[in-house]
């Protein structure tokens, strides 16, 4: 199957429809979230009550799917849903074209008995579908992508967070599935994002990138890390850069972030200026790292780079962070 370039954008004229991140993979999410709605169980407990109300479902950390090539197929209503018995925790994401949109957990071990299994309204078969796979081969609309990307996320939070950090004792979910409190010490627990800087340091007509040992056969991308307390994106930037590659780095630009549901991250894509180019590997983090000149990461994209080397696939911030450097003739930044 070809990939799909991610270029589902909102709609024509609107502001966010030129902008980096709507043309990245669950970087398109046009919920409203009616933070307002979550406080009042009464408001819950009407839209719940739409009969329009649709949940995805996700089992332990996996979405179930109906099978089909239908766009909405990531989609339940909330009859069909409790067939598959009671949901661990919810969630109201928010209203998609006033659709009140869910989010409801299944146990993890019900996978082997889920697959395959026939719901109560008739639309067909189901399938636990990998998420990574749904982006990287574009199998569902960008505004399915984006949504269903949070609700795995949420629900993960949801999975891994049923005791308080503060004093251990079991939580609560509050607020529609976006707070959990501790009936105990009464502490307060919200969804967190992980902020991760993901960047393309170029020296003029070139650019660094590296390999991880993890990593598909012959695949380079950009550097990244996670931002540590006390650091600005600019700082991790360059802290980054030069742990894990040894090379200084100057002049930072952001360019486009991506959320990442694996489990929880915001990829913060940036630009970055090159001070220096004798590369030290920190061989911990990275098996290799090196120059690549304009000419081969077209090459690297175009997936003809004459030693086999490849590129991120376009569903990856760091595919357009790569791209965005071909198109640009002089300094990147």
């Amino acid at each position: 199957m070809m990939t799909k370039e991610w270029v589902n954008l909102p709609p024509a004229g609107t502001s966010t429809a030129r902008e980096l991140s709507a043309r990245i993979a669950f970087g398109t999410n046009r919920l409203n979230r009616h933070s307002e709605r979550r406080e009042s169980e009464a408001e819950l407990a009407l839209l719940r009550a739409d009969p329009r109300a649709r949940t995805f479902l996700i089992v332990g950390d996996t979405p179930l799917l109906k099978t089909g090539d239908r766009p909405d197929r990531a989609r339940f209503t909330l009859a069909e849903a409790t067939a598959f018995g009671p949901p661990v925790e919810t969630a109201f994401l928010g209203t998609l074209d006033d659709i009140p949109l869910f989010a409801f957990l299944l146990p993890a071990q019900l996978a082997d008995s889920l697959t395959g299994h026939d719901s109560s309204a008739g639309q067909g078969d189901t399938e636990l579908a990998n998420l990574r796979t749904l982006a990287a081969e574009g199998l569902l609309p960008a505004d399915e992508l984006g949504p269903l990307g949070e609700a795995r996320a949420l629900m993960d939070w949801h999975r891994r967070h049923g005791f308080c950090a503060n004093c251990g004792t079991p939580t609560v979910a509050f607020t529609g599935g976006f707070r959990r409190d501790c009936v105990a010490c009464g502490a307060h627990h919200f969804p967190r994002v992980d902020p991760v800087v993901i960047m393309l340091v170029a020296d003029g007509d070139r650019c660094l990138l590296g390999r991880q040992p993890q990593f598909a056969a012959g695949m380079y991308s950009a550097l990244a890390g996670f931002v540590e307390q006390g650091e600005t994106i600019e700082d991790a930037v360059r802290r980054e850069i030069m742990e894990e590659a040894g090379i200084p780095v100057g002049a930072v630009r952001y360019m486009a972030s991506q959320p990442w549901p694996f489990p929880s991250s915001l990829m913060i894509g940036c630009a970055a200026q090159a001070l220096g180019d004798a590369i030290v590997i920190d061989r911990l983090e990275l098996e290799d790292a090196r120059w690549f000149s304009r000419d081969e990461a077209r090459q690297m994209l175009a997936g003809h780079h004459p030693e086999g080397l490849t590129a991120p696939r376009p569903m990856a911030i760091a595919h357009h962070l790569l791209k965005a450097f071909t198109e640009t003739e002089g300094l990147f930044i």
